[in-house]
């Protein structure tokens, strides 16, 4: 793992500030904690790989405790501690430490069944490698594993059709992805999953109101719906806006009709009834709105009016 180097944003000393020490407490991550005390120790700065060694951690789990200091204000980096960590950072183990892992702990032999199982192959020597990865240097728990590979499976094969199946790339990737959510524990990802169903349910539901048929969304169309989902716009609303758009411009398109939605969002508008209310100019984006400038007039409508006095 590439080795990073950080400072604490707080004064270099061991009586920890007061704003500092409530962030900690309301954190509850003992990991977090320990890091900080450990960072006030070396008067306030450490590396990774020092920090693990010290503490007699993986550097994952100094990264996973780093990024949520950082998140929180009380760690300086200069790098962006919430990107993904590459896959390539998956060590490279022996036969023998797998095996002997195996052995002394029967869990993994669990996830290596179980994933043939799921998979419905006999896993090489480089599949069992990245399982051991995220079981031993991800730290994620066995169930937790298992939760993920059936995700990337029924995920490749929504996208990629029937019978398809994920690589252990894409298994390698979705793991350092939940690793750096912090979804570690079987609740955090089950709720995890739960959100993913209920935003492709709502996906499918926007697909039929847009009248998209046959085919699947583009990755800027699924931008859209994400961004439109996570302002907080329901089905009703965004059946209007996209109403509107067809109205105006005889077809979706997509850029005109974000642009009616992120004009609500600016006004606060995002139920129908709010729509209905705040909204009394149909056909238009808010943002469009505005009076006729003085002398705004074209020709043609200059010689309305002059036709209409005659």
């Amino acid at each position: 793992m590439m080795d990073k180097n950080y400072k604490l944003s707080g004064g270099c000393n061991l009586a920890v500030p007061l704003d500092h020490a409530d962030k900690l407490v309301s954190l509850g991550d003992g990991a977090g904690a320990l890091l900080y005390l450990y960072a006030l120790r070396q008067n306030g700065s450490f590396n990774a790989e020092g920090a693990a060694r010290a503490l007699g951690v993986t550097a994952a789990e100094i990264a996973r405790a780093a990024g949520l200091l950082s998140r929180e204000g009380l760690l300086d980096t200069d790098e962006k501690l919430s990107a993904p960590l590459p896959a390539e950072e998956l060590p490279q183990y022996t036969a023998n430490e797998v095996v002997s892992s195996a052995q002394r702990e029967g869990e993994f032999q669990i996830i290596i069944d179980e994933t043939q199982h799921i998979l419905g192959k006999v896993l090489t020597g480089a599949d069992i490698n990245t399982l051991f990865g995220l079981y031993d240097h991800l730290k994620l728990p066995a169930e937790v594993i298992i939760l993920l590979i059936n995700y990337c499976v029924s995920l490749t094969r929504e996208n990629l059709g029937p019978g398809k199946l994920p690589s252990m790339r894409t298994i390698e990737k979705e793991g350092y992805a939940w690793f750096n959510n912090e979804i570690l524990t079987l609740d955090r990802a089950e709720e995890y999953l739960r959100k993913k169903r209920e935003y492709r349910c709502r996906e499918s539901q926007i697909k039929r109101i847009l009248q998209i048929r046959d085919r699947g969304l583009s990755t800027s169309e699924k931008k859209y719906i994400s961004s439109w989902l996570d302002m907080g716009f329901g089905l009703e609303a965004i059946e209007e806006a996209y109403d509107r758009t067809v109205v105006k411009t005889g077809k979706l398109q997509w850029k005109y009709m974000n642009s009616i939605l992120s004009s609500w969002h600016e006004k606060g508008l995002h139920t129908s009834d709010e729509i209905e209310k705040g909204d009394n100019r149909p056909g238009e984006p808010l943002s469009a709105y505005s009076a006729p400038k003085e002398g705004s007039r074209t020709e043609t409508d200059r010689i309305r009016e002059m036709m209409d006095r005659l």
